[in-house]
């Protein structure tokens, strides 16, 4: 019996410490979150891995001014061959000389080195296209790191509405309920209408319903937070809101578009990318010119009961041209040239699409500035409004739906002015980050 009773204690428990360890939670500021995203982005991950591959790419672009050297060698086994040596004396007559070697094995060891001394400057050219390419491509990973901090500040920023609008809603629906309760003993003392009671209960019923799809919201707002930081998506986060307030930035919209112009690092990828085709341009043409090569070697041979050969070093000077470069490399600097022309193209385009999403930005941060003083007084208003209902409905001067009216205007009036300081801070981020500058000033 006693066991059966520490069974039932026990279960209890553990379901208790199951609940407990699956509601853990983590208070969480701006900057936590933007460095946990850094750390755990799978972008950038794959971004550094594109750099290894680049800067291997350049490494192997510099091998190519080291000495190439082979090594091959070859034992072969033979039949007995029949073999005849004919030597000339000093009459000029030929004769067999004596008796055939019996020859049935060979072996035989060869060594080439080759260092490229002149090569049309195609070896040069490779390393400065490799070059301009690795660095182009650790500039795209800085703008992907931008990119990285911009969507935590939006998962950040709509978890923070999503929160403040649970909170908001269950704010209300607490006054709502005690509304019901108090209209509920109205009611009963024949002092308020049926019909205004079910009215009051309606919007009971309603602020229920929105607070179910806010805590929804809420959740997944949490769960992709959750994974964005690499975090066990059971952790409940508790937000330390202190990071999202107003940024004084008074600069004009001519001080962000020459920020951007400085500091987009698509831009300055993209200039390195050109460079790199224009660079490719010149190597494609060096296809036209001689190679000069030192070359150098060694070579072994041994037959037995026939010769044998060591210390056979030797030491030259090579040279070759590919004359069929002359009418088959104009093709290729046709395709060179073209992908430069794409490469300026490309950069025009890009410029312009700047201009445009700073523009946007900088017009989108005046709105949700604006938007933000609007709310203020509207917040006031919708309060002082509900006030003066509230105390006329008390004195038998406003009706049920006047006072529910401005009890829905007030929770609408907090709720836009919540989500307008989110949306302003946001867009703010959005601006910095349209500029190249989201990181730089994220530091400051």
């Amino acid at each position: 019996m006693k066991s059966k009773l520490k069974t039932l204690l026990l279960v209890p428990a553990l379901l208790m410490m199951g609940y407990t360890q699956a509601q853990d939670k983590k208070v969480l500021t701006l900057d936590e979150a933007i460095d946990l995203s850094l750390k755990n982005s799978h972008q950038l991950k794959g971004d550094k891995a594109k750099i290894d591959e680049a800067t291997a790419a350049l490494k192997e672009a510099t091998e190519k001014r080291l000495p190439s050297a082979t090594v091959s060698g070859s034992y072969v086994r033979l039949n007995t061959a029949n073999i005849v040596m004919n030597t000339k004396d000093n009459s000029g007559s030929g004769s067999g000389s004596g008796e055939s070697p019996k020859i049935n094995q060979a072996a035989y060891g060869l060594v080439n080195i080759s260092l490229p001394i002149y090569q049309g400057g195609r070896i040069k050219y490779g390393i400065e296209s490799s070059r301009y390419l690795a660095e182009a491509m650790r500039l795209d990973a800085e703008d992907d790191k931008d990119e990285v901090i911009q969507n935590a500040i939006e998962a950040y920023a709509n978890l923070f509405k999503a929160k403040s609008a649970v909170r908001l809603v269950k704010e209300n629906l607490a006054q709502s309920q005690q509304r019901v309760k108090d209209f509920t003993n109205l009611e009963k003392n024949g002092i308020l209408a049926r019909n205004d009671l079910l009215k009051a209960q309606l919007q009971s019923s309603n602020l229920e319903l929105s607070l179910l799809d806010a805590e929804n919201n809420a959740q997944y707002a949490n769960l992709n937070m959750d994974l964005m930081l690499g975090i066990p998506e059971t952790t409940e986060l508790v937000m330390d809101t202190s990071g999202i307030d107003k940024k004084n930035d008074n600069r004009t919209l001519e001080e962000f578009v020459l920020a951007a112009r400085n500091g987009r690092k698509d831009m300055e990828a993209l200039m390195l990318r050109k460079k790199s085709a224009e660079t490719t341009v010149k190597s494609t043409k060096a296809e036209m010119l001689p190679s000069l090569n030192l070359t150098g070697g060694y070579i072994a041979a041994d037959i037995p009961h026939f010769f044998t050969v060591t210390n056979a070093l030797n030491v030259g000077v090579g040279v070759s041209y590919n004359i069929a470069s002359l009418w088959k490399t104009k093709s290729k600097v046709q395709q060179a040239d073209a992908r430069v022309k794409q490469m300026e193209a490309t950069e025009a385009i890009l410029d312009d699409n700047i201009k445009r999403e700073v523009n946007r930005n900088y017009l989108n941060l005046l709105s949700n500035r604006k938007k933000i003083e609007v709310y203020v007084t509207a917040v006031a208003q919708a309060e002082e409004n509900y006030r003066i209902v509230k105390n006329k409905f008390d004195n038998s001067l406003a009706t049920t739906t006047d006072l529910l009216e401005a009890d829905v205007a007030q929770l609408q009036a907090r709720l836009n002015y919540t989500l307008a300081r989110a949306d302003a801070f946001v867009t703010y981020h959005k601006l910095l980050q349209s500029t190249g500058t989201l990181s730089v000033d994220l530091k400051k």
